[in-house]
């Protein structure tokens, strides 16, 4: 695609800035499949799977597709086992971070010991803390000071390991689902999700609880909102005064996914080949990234990652409001059968699969300990 793609974006100083301004409201302004159950979109790509396992012999091809990663990130996978498998060239490109665990110490030897690792690792308030075992954004917080540090730690689940990682320096934030062939050099990205913060604008008049009403698209999610933001729901924003609504880049809390697909440009999969290709292991998924722009960020430029998701990840532009059924069904039917060829071939390789048994064990421990995080920004 056109890397010279002419597209005004948000200004600095905005919430969102960097990204292409968003559409106006059509009058569509929460897609009709967006919040429907998963089993509505899953049901054919567990048909498609089973096929696809009479045809390769085996149902376990999917988790071994990223050989380095538990279950290839299937689930119940750690973000800092796959952050830390970036060798020389992919790790400047990872946003800094640390991890630990939340132990039977006391509260203050914890909180203690939790600076003394920001201070060695050179990060500084404010941090983004985030479960190490987790998805679609559970359990993940905006740090600002050391009292917010200490209440993290302390609301945390005993025994489970948390990231503390620097606050990107951007605002403008996408999914970019890439996927890689064991036998080949180059790559190329099937899906680009720009990912929106939600915000309401102050009139000086309307509270925040009023604001999130009247909006075309944060009304009908208030039920996400809400309790998010209990304590200021009445206040009355200055007039132009935005307030935003979530941090987690989550469309299930609240965030506003829209179709990034033709952002994809040959310079933006060069350099994904050449950062991925120092990733051991990793041939399929999404990244989370930040970027300063979107023009910057077509010539494969001045962007981080904050994290690398495996073999469960969605090319996740299908929640764009736009989007038709069909094309949904098209997506995900289309990336589970990569998703086997490259498990096929990986097991070609000498790779083997785990089992089933590892499979639901592993979910069960996640979605237990998913119960017990704190509440998301």
């Amino acid at each position: 695609m056109n890397s010279k793609l002419s597209t005004p974006y948000i200004e600095a100083g905005k919430i969102n800035a960097g990204m292409p301004y968003l559409e106006e409201d059509t009058g569509v302004s929460v897609s009709s499949y967006e919040f429907m159950p998963s089993w509505v979109f899953y049901t054919p790509v567990v048909l498609q799977s089973l096929l696809l396992a009479v045809r390769y012999g085996d149902i376990r091809l999917p988790l071994v597709a990223n050989p380095t990663i538990f279950l290839s990130g299937m689930v119940g996978e750690s973000k800092h086992d796959i952050l830390v498998l970036a060798g020389p060239v992919a790790k400047p490109w990872i946003s800094p971070f640390i991890s630990l665990i939340k132990t039977q110490d006391s509260l203050d030897d914890q909180d203690t010991h939790a600076k003394q690792e920001l201070e060695k690792a050179n990060l500084t308030f404010p941090i983004v803390a985030k479960p190490d075992l987790g998805c679609r954004g559970v359990g993940v917080k905006l740090v600002k000071n050391e009292q917010q540090l200490k209440s993290y730690i302390d609301s945390y689940p005993l025994g489970a390991r948390y990231l503390l990682q620097e606050k990107a320096p951007y605002e403008a934030e996408a999914g970019v689902f890439y996927v890689r062939y064991p036998n080949e050099s180059k790559g190329k990205i099937i899906s680009i999700t720009l990912k929106y913060t939600p915000s309401v604008v102050g009139d000086g008049v309307c509270t925040l609880k009023e604001l999130i009403e009247q909006s075309p698209r944060a009304g009908k999610l208030s039920h996400l909102y809400f309790p998010r933001h209990e304590d200021k729901l009445d206040w009355v924003l200055p007039e132009g005064e935005e307030f935003q609504l979530a941090f987690a880049g989550s469309h299930s809390r609240g965030s506003i996914f829209r179709d990034g697909n033709k952002y994809i440009t040959e310079q933006l999969t060069r350099k994904m080949d050449e950062i991925l290709a120092d990733v051991d292991g990793y041939y399929y998924g999404r990244l989370d990234v930040k970027f300063r722009d979107i023009h910057s960020f077509m010539e494969g430029e001045n962007f981080t990652i904050l994290e690398l998701n495996g073999a469960s990840s969605e090319a996740a532009h299908i929640w764009d409001r736009n989007t038709p059924l069909k094309e949904i069904y098209k997506t995900l039917l289309s990336q589970y059968r990569m998703l086997f060829e490259i498990g096929a071939q990986q097991k070609k390789l000498g790779h083997r699969p785990a089992s089933i048994k590892t499979l639901i064990g592993a979910w069960k421990e996640e979605k237990e300990l998913m119960k017990h995080y704190p509440m998301t920004d």
